[in-house]
């Protein structure tokens, strides 16, 4: 570590416990939509299945709810598409740990967030979550016009805090979103082992597996 200046993290799965500010949207959602409907856990468990832990476009996850689902009256896709920008933001939730970690990152490193998404949505969740100013830098995936695993992303990154690629760490969930696409940039990388499996075909090689954030304590 005596040649890292900065640790950049993943927003989703990393810094915000999307399974659970996920679920929390999902009670909400079906408080509003299926309150006609005694049992609703089989539609939750649906719900969560077809999101695919956040990969599914929006647009075409309400497509498929809105012919699965057993509603009273089927509301306008543009209707769920306005629910979910607001209501999915205020449920956001941090990771466990995750803002003594990156407070601890801070004393020594510069930090940052690289995030996929549409900006609305992620700077909302930051900021409901209180976390921008804990960053030197966020980079947003539409914003930039660029998102992961393409190396320009995070070649964005350690550009802007004026640094080279090997003096920098970059910490996410996604084996190749995150891990590979960092590591072609020429960073290292730590993986945080959540819901996204490893892909055997992967070449690159994190320093550290880890599965709780609070390990960062002793890496960093």
């Amino acid at each position: 570590m005596k040649m890292i200046k900065a640790i950049i993290f993943d927003l989703d799965n990393t810094i915000l416990d999307r399974t659970s500010t996920f679920r929390r949207f999902t009670k909400s959602f079906l408080s509003i939509y299926f309150d006609h409907l005694e049992m609703t856990q089989d539609i939750s468990d649906r719900i969560i299945q077809l999101d695919q832990d956040g990969y599914k476009d929006k647009q075409e996850l309400f497509s498929e709810l809105l012919e699965q689902l057993p509603w009273k009256e089927k509301p306008l896709i543009t209707d769920l598409l306005n629910f979910y920008s607001t209501e999915y933001v205020k449920n956001a939730v941090l990771m466990e740990d995750a803002r003594d970690v990156v407070q601890h990152a801070r004393k020594k490193y510069k930090t940052g967030l690289i995030t996929n998404g549409k900006s609305l949505i992620q700077y909302g969740k930051i900021d409901q979550l209180g976390i921008r100013n804990d960053f030197d830098l966020i980079i947003v995936s539409e914003e930039a016009g660029i998102k992961k695993p393409d190396p320009g992303i995070f070649e964005l990154a350690f550009k802007q805090l004026e640094l080279r690629p090997e003096e920098c760490i970059y910490i996410g969930d996604h084996p190749i979103n995150d891990i590979e696409g960092a590591a072609k940039s020429g960073m290292e990388t730590i993986w945080i082992k959540v819901n996204q499996p490893w892909n055997d075909g992967i070449i690159a090689k994190p320093l550290h597996q880890i599965e709780r954030l609070s390990t960062l304590f002793e890496l960093i």
